[in-house]
């Protein structure tokens, strides 16, 4: 593989180990936990890993040998940056318990696992990884771990590569599903340890624990360099509005640290627009009112961000959306024979009177893209909707409709933009590189200890590296009951931005002023090699939520 001058010398880069997990550690117990919400159902699917306390990780001066341990990796669900990190550390965490353990990693994610395709990860192929974005070193997907038949298919392969434990990598449903399989193999007595780790660059997987997920400090450093260089251009020809949408189906993290970080004139927050309960229209005029106004001032261009998953956050269109859900899960099959150009007639007619009106109003494409095919877990495919082509649509008539009455003499041209897989896999920041590193490394301490169900959590996050704390959390500690294909189950619960947050609070106070003037920060590339106040920042949403502690 050919490498580039970058690739070349970020491998030599050392991620940093916090101070504790660089010699003998023990496990210090904390207080038994609970689920965030729905205790006695969470406890009555859990009964064997439900309860567990929390873990911490502190020096002791014991050194005793240990035996070699085989230890399998997963990546489960979509590319985030760090992940090869994260594997790295795993293995360089289990050769310093014994320095003939080994890593398998199950190839293509889940999948690998239930049909038994793998590979030996050795130090050859670990070192070419090390640094480095994406998920390639033995690929993702999203097959979900849900089934009996599933978890007694890859116990075959566990036992037949003597896999004592098995280290999940990805989101709040990848993680899910690992909580159920080490629930399954303890019931079993199986003897096999289930350990997950924290993945999604959307930040939706936190807790005050689990402080951020890997992946989110990158990939918002790269949409905020490309929107700050759009809003230099932006600024440059003063005549086009661009509206950009960005990651984040469930949460509007993404779009609330770019914004911090690029001073935009307009950024939706999914969450705020539900909790004023906005109509789309409302949504459409306070961006055409912001539009308005600038033009006033002579500056007909400007920039909007906007959250991929802003549509479900729309009261009308989340009751639709959850209707609809419903009535596609339970009659798929019949669905599916219809014919394209009869499925939205079937809908109307099957959808409550007030859902069916909403339906009903909403512009052909995007009622056709509501009734696409569902994701894994049974949801609308957010991404396919082009949120960003509806709203500069609406705004646009929005302002035809002034102009005619006079209120908006202004010029009003949009381009639009969806930044998505540009950050996935992008090289890690020296945060993410170090971040991810420790989580891997950590994750081999959990299974020293012989914990399952847990995940690696490594917070203190704001401070140097060396004073990062580690431990483990219990997966079911995080986990409350959700809807999901017609039916009630244990999920963990999604983190959405806190309208009562630093973050958030901060936004809110200088967006009136982002809104009407021009603003802009330019922040650039990521900076590998440099200043540490260049470099080896921290988020801004993690700088606002740690302040005061």
């Amino acid at each position: 593989m050919k490498k580039s001058a970058l690739q070349k010398a970020r491998a030599a880069y050392q991620p940093k180990l916090p101070i504790v997990l660089t010699g003998p550690v023990k496990a210090v117990e904390g207080h038994p936990t609970q689920s965030v919400a729905d205790q006695e159902d969470i406890k009555n699917l859990f009964p064997n890993t439900y309860g567990l306390p929390e873990l911490k990780f502190e020096k002791t001066t014991s050194s005793a040998p240990s035996k070699p341990i085989h230890v399998g990796v997963i990546l489960s669900g979509g590319q985030a940056p760090g992940g090869h990190n994260v594997i790295s550390g795993l293995f360089d965490g289990i050769k310093k318990i014994n320095k003939e353990s080994k890593l398998y990693g199950f190839l293509m994610g889940p999948g690998g696992f239930v049909y038994h395709q793998y590979i030996e990860l050795t130090s050859e192929i670990i070192n070419d990884f090390r640094n480095t974005g994406g998920f390639d070193i033995i690929g993702s997907g999203r097959t979900k771990l849900e089934t009996k038949e599933q978890f007694d298919k890859g116990l075959e392969i566990l036992k037949e590569l003597k896999i004592s434990a098995l280290v999940i990598i990805g989101g709040d449903d990848s993680n899910t599903n690992a909580a159920v399989l080490a629930e399954y193999y303890k019931e079993i007595n199986a003897g096999v340890q289930v350990i997950g780790c924290p993945k999604t660059i959307d930040g939706d997987l936190k807790n005050d624990v689990i402080e951020t997920s890997f992946g989110f400090d990158t990939a918002t450093k790269v949409y905020s360099e490309v929107i700050g260089n759009i809003q230099r251009d932006c600024n440059s020809a003063k005549k086009y509005w661009h509206f950009i949408k960005l990651m984040g189906r469930s949460a509007s993290h993404i779009a609330l640290e770019c914004a911090l970080q690029t001073q935009p004139n307009v950024c939706i927050i999914s969450e705020e627009v539900e909790a004023k309960d906005m109509s789309l229209q409302q949504v459409v005029d306070y961006i055409a009112d912001i539009v308005a106004k600038r033009a006033s001032a002579g500056m007909n261009f400007g920039t909007v961000l906007i959250p991929e998953g802003l549509i479900e956050f729309i009261p009308a269109m989340k009751r639709l959306i959850a209707e609809l859900n419903d009535l596609l899960a339970k009659n798929a099959e019949e669905f599916a024979k219809i014919d394209a150009a009869d499925q939205r007639a079937y809908i109307i007619k099957n959808l409550s009177a007030e859902n069916a009106a909403v339906y009903e109003s909403l512009p052909l494409g995007v009622a056709r893209q509501l009734s696409l095919d569902r994701d894994p877990h049974g949801n609308v495919q957010v991404s396919l909707i082009e949120t960003e082509k509806l709203l500069s649509e609406m705004v646009g008539k929005r302002l035809a409709e002034w102009a005619a009455e006079g209120k908006f003499t202004g010029k009003f041209s949009p381009l639009h933009h969806f930044f998505g897989y540009e950050g996935r896999c992008a090289d890690p920041s020296n945060f993410d590189a170090d971040y991810c590193y420790a989580l891997g490394f950590n994750a081999a301490c959990l299974i020293k200890a012989g914990v399952t169900g847990y995940m690696s959590s490594v917070r203190n996050l704001t401070k140097p590296s060396v004073q990062w704390i580690a431990g483990g959390i219990p997966i079911t500690m995080m986990m409350n009951m959700e809807r999901r294909h017609g039916k009630m189950k244990p999920v963990i619960q999604k983190a959405l931005v806190h309208l009562d947050g630093a973050p958030f609070l901060k936004y809110a106070s200088k967006r009136d002023d982002w809104a009407v003037n021009t603003s802009y920060v330019y922040p650039g590339p990521i900076q590998y090699f440099g200043p540490a106040e260049v470099c080896d920042q921290p988020t801004m949403t993690l700088k606002y939520e740690h302040q005061g502690k």
